[in-house]
Formats: structure tokens, C-alpha cells, sequence
């Protein structure tokens, strides 16, 4: 129930992008209709440079999710540091959750700060986020316990 919860919210904030109060959310952002966090991209890849797809043969599951991965050598690099390349906030906009908001990440929309991984909802919350990055993150640091409860 709760992920049918979350995803529903997910969803309408997604159609209007006003983001609703934070309900409790799952440990990582993935699809309304499948389990891929990363919007199916390889996490691995945003670190190398730009992002790129990754593929269902290439995959694994942490934090209940599955992630795709380019590669054997990505997904190798994943599976022996996850919370390395996983995304901050398990994916979900960086920018909502500094807010106390809940609105899905997405893989067109991330960056790396501080050698993490961050999405961001659109590019113009990407815009507005990455004009305070460290005030978003600290916000968002402490917004994350109570998202997640």
C-alpha cells in the first residue's frame, strides 16, 4: 500500500509538478509500472561522464530496486560500492526533498556534487537547485529522515 501511496503522489507531481508533502517514501525512487531505479540509466556512468542507458542484462537489486547498469565493469563497480554510485535520496528530486516535497528524479536531470549523485525533477528545478547546491543538500539532508519515516 504505501508504494501504491507514493507512487500515486509521484505521479500526480509528476503531471503538474507542484510538489505535495512528503508521505513516506520508499528507500528508492523506481517506475510506476517496474522496480528500475535511475529511470533504467546506468548509475555508474554519470561518475564517467555523461549518463547512459543501461540494460536489464546487466543488473542488480539493492535497496529493493533493480538497477541497470552499461556494463559488466559498471555493474561490477556498483555491486562493490552501492552507496558510492547510488543516487542521494534514493533518487527521488533533490531539490523537493531540501523543500520537504516528494517528487521523482530524473536521469536526464542529474549531476554529481561532492562525488554524489544527484537528480533533479525538469531543468528548470535543476536550474534553481544547482544556484545553492550546498544549501539545497543541507536542507535536503535533514528533510530525508522524515521523508523516509
Amino acid at each position: 500500500m504505501k508504494k501504491l501511496i507514493a507512487a500515486a503522489t509521484l505521479g500526480l507531481a509528476a503531471a503538474t509538478f507542484a510538489p505535495t508533502a512528503a508521505v513516506a517514501a520508499d528507500p528508492v525512487h523506481t517506475g510506476l509500472f517496474n522496480n528500475v531505479a535511475v529511470g533504467g540509466y546506468d548509475a555508474v556512468s554519470f561518475f564517467d561522464g555523461e549518463g547512459v542507458e543501461g540494460a536489464e542484462e546487466f543488473s542488480t537489486t539493492y535497496d529493493g530496486a533493480e538497477f541497470h547498469f552499461a556494463s559488466a565493469e559498471n555493474l561490477a563497480r556498483f555491486e562493490e560500492d552501492p552507496e558510492r554510485f547510488a543516487p542521494q535520496y534514493g533518487g527521488y528530486c533533490a531539490w523537493a526533498i531540501s523543500q520537504g516535497k516528494l517528487a521523482p528524479g530524473r536521469p536526464k536531470h542529474a549531476n554529481i556534487v561532492g562525488g554524489k549523485l544527484y537528480l533533479n525533477f525538469n531543468g528548470s528545478v535543476e536550474r534553481r537547485w544547482l544556484k545553492d547546491t550546498d544549501g539545497f543538500i543541507a536542507a535536503a539532508d535533514d528533510q530525508w529522515p522524515e521523508i523516509l519515516d
